[in-house]
């Protein structure tokens, strides 16, 4: 709804709600009209929903059907978190790189703290790990189901179960997260889902064969105790056969 008020030059002001489906805060715009917005860049803060977490949202306004819609076009860390995040005695991993979504091309900017130092073997290990699991988890996924689930830290904390197993992280977070070019309905429209179910089953092969040893060592474990159990009956029979004779 527009609130109406009056201006000292004669044009009358108002008001205007902005509907942004990513976030639940309220966006009003103060104008003449509501065509005046299309196209604006709007920034929030969601530090406060997000409790303490320096999160910057950029969106791009856009008038249709009569109303005023924001669409995400950037997410970004404020320098201030990351300069609170470092600690003395450890290193960090940064990277930037290009990646491609369902509906878009994308800049992607991750940013890693180790517990401790560690040599640049590991930092590549991590920052050539952090880059192949996005690539692989954005590849199928909307710039829409991206957005909602970095700021609900869900990218985050997947990418962090992954790079623990190479070296444990003091802070795992996506720095950057932009869009760079929007794809037309036809390119949107291929599949591009290949690569990621080809690391899904390589995965789920790994997972297998772990699973496979895993029982096969509760067998062996199984037939040792099993034996040694035989030996000690054996030796009891004999003892018993000593003491009747």
């Amino acid at each position: 709804m527009a609130q109406k008020s009056k201006s000292k030059g004669g044009v009358k002001k108002s008001f205007y709600d902005v509907e942004a489906p990513m976030t639940a805060i309220k966006i009003s715009l103060y104008g003449s009209s509501q065509e005046e917005f299309d196209g604006k860049a709007v920034t929030l803060d969601l530090t406060k929903s997000l409790r303490g977490k320096n999160l910057l949202l950029k969106m791009k306004v856009k008038y249709q059907e009569g109303k005023l819609i924001a669409l995400p076009v950037n997410v970004e860390l404020a320098g201030s978190f990351i300069r609170r995040a470092m600690r003395r005695g450890s290193d960090y991993v940064e990277d930037s790189f290009e990646a491609e979504c369902r509906d878009a091309f994308v800049t992607v900017k991750p940013f890693l703290i180790t517990r401790m130092r560690v040599s640049r073997a590991v930092r590549k290990a991590l920052r050539d790990t952090a880059c192949k699991y996005i690539k692989g988890y954005v590849r199928i996924r909307t710039t829409k189901e991206i957005f909602s689930e970095i700021i609900a830290n869900k990218v985050q904390k997947g990418m962090a179960i992954k790079l623990k197993k190479i070296y444990p992280l003091a802070l795992c977070e996506i720095r950057v997260f932009e869009i760079k070019k929007e794809k037309s309905a036809e390119e949107s429209a291929k599949d591009n889902t290949g690569e990621e179910f080809k690391e899904e089953k390589i995965e789920s092969s790994e997972i297998g064969t772990e699973e496979s040893a895993g029982e096969e060592s509760e067998e062996k474990e199984v037939k040792k105790s099993k034996k040694k159990g035989e030996k000690k009956d054996n030796s009891e029979d004999s003892k018993d056969s000593e003491v009747e004779e």
